[in-house]
């Protein structure tokens, strides 16, 4: 299936999951993420979830990295460009809704993506190659293609990847992993 064919299924299914079920999916996600070998991250990158299209609530993510004095760094989008500049997320860092519902900091230090050891994707869907279907506007692949390359990059998903995206492109950056409910 095409990007287009998948985006409009996916998010339809993930905009059917109940929040019990829901719950129960981002636990098992939540545990693989947990079991990281952390030894040599040290700045992660992580998306403040989208509550009106049900992704992933990233806040016990968040919780577990700063526990782990992992430094965090979250996004502010740029819709006229489609791209994304990146903020450290401190405890006291300001967080509020742009004019397209999502969250991003207010009061916090820009940075570059050049010192991020890992990065956590949002995801509609991916195939067996950790190739992903998003939004569709690039901002992920246009951020993934300036990372050093030995930058980690997990997707975190609701559903099983299927296998293969009909119409992916030489702009589309397979992921390292796609961390799903197993």
């Amino acid at each position: 299936m095409d990007k287009t064919a998948l985006r409009k299924i996916y998010k339809h299914k993930r905009q059917g999951l109940s929040l019990l079920k829901i719950s129960e999916l981002q636990e098992s996600i939540y545990q693989q993420i947990y079991a990281l070998d952390l030894s040599s991250i040290e700045t992660i990158h992580i998306f403040l979830s989208l509550e009106k299209f049900k992704e992933i609530d990233t806040q016990p993510i968040i919780n577990f990295f700063r526990a782990k004095k992992k430094k965090i760094v979250v996004s502010k989008s740029d819709f006229n460009s489609n791209t994304l500049t990146h903020f450290y997320l401190e405890e006291n860092t300001k967080i509020e809704l742009n004019a397209y519902g999502i969250p991003e900091p207010v009061n916090a230090v820009k940075v570059s993506e050049k010192i991020l050891d890992l990065v956590f994707v949002p995801l509609l869907i991916s195939d067996e190659n950790n190739y992903r279907v998003g939004y569709g506007k690039g901002f992920y692949d246009r951020f993934l293609s300036n990372c050093r390359k030995d930058c980690k990059t997990i997707g975190l998903n609701f559903f099983t990847p299927i296998s293969k995206i009909k119409d992916l492109n030489a702009f589309d950056v397979p992921l390292d992993k796609v961390f799903y409910p197993k």
